[in-house]
């Protein structure tokens, strides 16, 4: 019989600075979020351009306070409303850990809302932009779950070459679910939307990508559901069933007719700028855009 692997003694704390310290998790957020504006600042001037480079540089703060708003109350009301309306104060203490992918979404979404709002934008088309981005901070914070020893999966045969013992899971191998999210929420499903976003076709469908986003993430999650512990204040839910395959339901009914809706509405033609300015902005976008725009032209012909 194959050894089982015991889980390694990862260290939580990525940095110390006297009293304060930096967490992997902490840093994943922080390289999700820094490494997704940058793919941005490219996404954004691609053909449909939906936004300037600017701008994609101004919602860093809007889409930091969603991710962190919106995950911490999404953890609060879908997971543990009863203790933290007992103690609302700990609704504040986020270092203690928390924090829900669903929420999260849902907070990005109304901060994408005030934003395009702000500057005029279509709504739908910078949220293809975005969506592309989401997956690398998925994987980042799959990886930082796993770093510590947090969120693992169901029992696993112990012939499972991969199986794991976890420090808090007992004495049983597991499997390690945080990896198979790390693989498919963020690795596979960046892949697929970044291929997909090459396309002039999709693009010029404002909606399409995001749409295609919150199928793909469903799936990928009511996979990987299977194989992860549910929570133990939780446990299994109607049908056997746990809460992020139930929350993933009302994402992937709305993604598909999402995907419907914005292929059937005539295609979206970009932003516009003023006259006096549109020569040299076209001159700053194409040279920008070299690198991005030669392949889309290639799977066009």
């Amino acid at each position: 019989m194959i050894p089982v692997l015991m889980f390694p003694q990862f260290n939580p704390v990525f940095v110390h600075f006297g009293p304060f310290s930096i967490r992997w998790y902490a840093l994943s957020y922080i390289a999700g979020i820094v490494l997704g504006i940058l793919l941005l600042r490219r996404l954004v001037i691609s053909t449909p351009q939906v936004a300037t480079i600017e701008q994609a540089d101004d919602f860093l703060t809007w889409v930091t306070l969603g991710i962190i708003i919106g995950g911490r109350l999404g953890y609060v009301f879908f997971y543990q409303p009863g203790y933290y309306f007992s103690h609302p104060l700990a609704i504040l203490e986020v270092w203690h850990g928390g924090m829900s992918f669903h929420g999260g979404a849902l907070g990005v979404i109304i901060a994408m809302a005030f934003f395009t709002w702000r500057w005029k934008l279509n709504f739908l088309a910078f949220a293809d932009r975005v969506t592309v981005t989401v997956p690398i901070g998925l994987g980042l914070g799959r990886l930082a779950n796993f770093v510590n020893g947090e969120l693992w999966g169901r029992e696993a045969p112990a012939s499972l070459p991969w199986a794991m013992i976890f420090p808090d899971g007992g004495m049983v191998p597991r499997h390690p679910s945080q990896l198979y999210e790390a693989l498919t929420e963020g690795l596979l499903l960046f892949i697929v939307l970044y291929s997909a976003s090459y396309k002039l076709s999709f693009r010029q469908h404002a909606g399409f990508l995001a749409g295609m986003f919150l199928v793909g993430y469903a799936c990928a999650r009511s996979f990987c559901e299977f194989f992860r512990q549910p929570d133990p204040f939780l446990g299994y839910l109607i049908g056997g069933a746990t809460m992020g395959q139930l929350l993933c339901i009302p994402m992937f009914l709305a993604g598909s007719a999402l995907m419907v809706y914005a292929w059937y509405m005539p295609p979206y033609a970009g932003i516009s700028f003023p006259e006096e300015s549109l020569i040299a902005k076209n001159e700053h976008i194409e040279t920008e855009n070299t690198e991005y725009t030669n392949p889309v032209k290639e799977t066009e012909h």
